[in-house]
């Protein structure tokens, strides 16, 4: 989401660099307004805004996502394994500089594919283990959506990042019979944070691995309609990523793939209630935006917490 953020969760769309954008369509009447030219820097930070929060301060938005993870082995057919929903809050602050933050949370729980039911244990088919399934708290991820292209995740600083020329933040989007669409799309090659000599059940190498894949839609009347303060979307979010950590497949040749369909905007009473149940349960501060001062905080992804929650699993003795 690292994300996320997942879980971006689509709410992290904000966190992506230009260099991942797809080319750009000639804009059409409901790209360039007239309430949004989204065509300019402005005009796109102020749509990003109302997708991830509301310009009512006193609102908090909700949204995930719900898909399938599958194993990517060479040789074989792609294989599902079990399923995923992703929780997300968030809340905006405007900035004195006229651009946004979001006070964002999202989680990420794994089902059963058969029943739709959270699973607290998978028998792991490629190993014959039964291991503890460990859910994904990403608190916070919190986003900045302002004029300019977003800068890249730098998970706690394994990711080293560099802000200058930094060009206006334009996406590319498109419209399509009364709706406005786009895609985004983020590659990325880090030091991971669960290390081979001391994660060597947990761990897929030195390196992370990682491409996190955005689309989105939204009603054109709702995009333009200056007296929103919040539009809703659906799209899709899908990862490539190492294996599960929790899935003890050290560095077992292979990959993970989550795919999914992604919304925001969705009252918590609309989410399916083993979901919300489960967050009740065991993650009840997920269920609301993080405190203001959590934007000093870095945005940490699932393989960083991972590391600074969890213990390395014993090795089995041969």
């Amino acid at each position: 989401m690292d994300r996320r953020s997942f879980m971006m969760t689509a709410s992290m769309l904000a966190t992506l660099p230009a260099a991942a954008h797809a080319s750009r369509p000639v804009p059409s009447p409901g790209v360039k307004g007239p309430y949004l030219d989204l065509t300019t820097g402005k005009g796109t930070m102020m749509a990003l805004a109302r997708m991830d929060g509301d310009l009512d301060e006193s609102k908090v938005k909700y949204g995930g996502a719900t898909g399938i993870v599958s194993a990517v082995r060479a040789n074989e057919k792609v294989r599902d394994l079990f399923g995923f929903e992703v929780l997300s809050v968030g809340a905006l602050r405007k900035q004195t500089d006229g651009s946004y933050r979001v006070l964002h949370r999202e989680t990420i729980f794994y089902t059963d594919l058969a029943t739709d039911e959270i699973i607290s244990e998978y028998d792991n088919p490629f190993t014959g283990e039964k291991v503890k399934v460990v859910d994904v708290i990403n608190d916070p991820w919190n986003l900045h959506i302002e004029e300019f292209e977003p800068l890249p995740p730098t998970y706690g600083g394994l990711n080293k990042v560099e802000a200058k020329d930094r060009k206006p933040h334009i996406l590319n989007w498109r419209e399509l019979g009364g709706q406005i669409v786009a895609q985004r799309g983020i590659n990325l090659f880090y030091p991971s944070a669960l290390q081979p000599d001391k994660w060597p059940r947990e761990s897929a190498g030195k390196m992370a691995q990682v491409t996190e894949m955005y689309s989105f839609v939204i009603q054109t009347e709702d995009m333009q309609n200056p007296n929103l303060t919040s539009v809703t979307y659906s799209g899709s979010w899908s990862r490539v990523t190492p294996w599960l950590p929790w899935m003890l497949m050290g560095q077992a040749p292979g990959h993970i793939l989550y795919q999914s369909v992604s919304y925001n905007g969705v009252p918590l009473s609309q989410l399916k209630p083993q979901v919300v149940k489960h967050a009740e349960k065991f993650h009840p501060h997920m269920l609301e935006p993080p405190p203001l001062e959590s934007f000093q905080k870095p945005n940490l992804s699932s393989l960083e917490n991972y590391a600074r929650t969890q213990k390395p699993a014993p090795v089995p003795k041969s």
